[in-house]
């Protein structure tokens, strides 16, 4: 008798533990996925792989980076958007999906960047460039602008897709240098493009110096300007845009971490602390600064602000330029 009371108090305390193993607080259930919404190679790809080592080894769990190209980066975005808000699955926001893309696709877009995402941290800003081949007899700007009036069929130029902020950052030079025409040729993301450049098979494409850079120590590939509005202390001899007389051609092109909406704030304020920490990782610091990459400074709601004050500010411009992804 003794005997079965203990037995199926065995089972009932058993029945008990099951749902309790199940729901392992955060984040030891799983790992964590880290939806890079571009593919391999470019510069969120090369972000997100710098952060994620560094957040498994603090965070005492993988941190898995999966690319979901498409769409402007809208898609794997979205994806982020509709995932249960349990802390295990984050993006890498950027803003070719959270401002271009939303704006450029209207109510194509079922997700909006403030109300379905709490925004963790911004985590880094690099200017875009444009990038020629080093057997091109072009070496700036002005260059550029009057070898594509005298010849007789529009250069081609690469970019990591429609609707992209490399994208918007070429619509906006050609508006600005007069009107002048080119053909886009959008892929799914930038490695590929700054292989076919390197290669000949286009001449041209806009990048940003995270993913560039290696490819402009080399000499790979030429940069003509770029878009902060000061010079990048790791390369002082690229001119801004701004010195060359295009005043408006002034971008920044950042990425945070964002998870779901709704996501439990203890969790939300812990990746937080855990970003801020990996920012300020010597190992990170150093691969950062090989990049040429500026990490973020803001947290939390600080980041959520930031976001709302984004789309608001880029809201007329991506209108104003032309851009579409028809």
């Amino acid at each position: 008798m003794v005997t079965r009371r203990r037995a199926a108090l065995g089972f009932a305390t058993a029945g008990l533990a099951a749902p309790a193993l199940a729901q392992a607080p955060w984040p030891q259930a799983q790992p964590i996925r880290f939806v890079v919404p571009f593919g391999p190679g470019g510069t969120t790809d090369i972000v997100a792989r710098i952060l994620a080592g560094e957040m498994s080894r603090r965070l005492g769990q993988s941190v898995v980076v999966e690319n979901r190209p498409g769409a402007g980066a809208t898609l794997g975005t979205g994806q982020v958007a509709r995932a249960a808000p349990d802390g295990y699955t984050l993006v890498l926001s950027v803003i070719s999906a959270l401002v271009v893309g939303k704006i450029l696709g209207g109510d194509r877009i079922p997700w909006d960047p403030d109300r379905d995402f709490a925004h963790v941290a911004m985590v880094m800003s690099t200017p875009y460039l444009i990038l020629v081949r080093p057997d091109l007899p072009i070496r700036t700007p002005a260059d550029l602008v009057s070898e594509a009036r005298r010849r007789p069929e529009p250069f081609s130029y690469g970019t990591s897709g429609i609707g992209s902020m490399p994208h918007l950052v070429m619509l906006r030079f050609l508006a600005a240098a007069g009107g002048i025409a080119m053909t886009h040729v959008p892929y799914r993301g930038a490695a590929q493009a700054a292989t076919d450049v390197a290669a000949g098979v286009l001449p041209m494409m806009v990048d940003s110096l995270t993913a560039a850079s290696a490819n402009i120590r080399s000499g790979a590939l030429r940069p003509l300007a770029h878009t902060w509005p000061e010079p990048v202390p790791a390369f002082p001899d690229i001119p801004t845009f701004r010195e060359l007389g295009f005043r408006d051609l002034v971008v920044d092109g950042w990425s945070g971490i964002a998870a779901p909406a709704r996501a439990p704030r203890p969790v939300l304020e812990r990746l937080a602390a855990v970003v801020q920490e990996t920012l300020e990782a010597p190992e990170v610091v150093r691969r950062y600064a090989e990049t040429a990459t500026a990490p973020g400074r803001l947290f939390g709601e600080d980041a959520q602000r930031f976001v709302r004050e984004e789309l608001a500010v880029w809201t007329p411009v991506v209108r104003a330029s032309g851009a579409t992804v028809d």
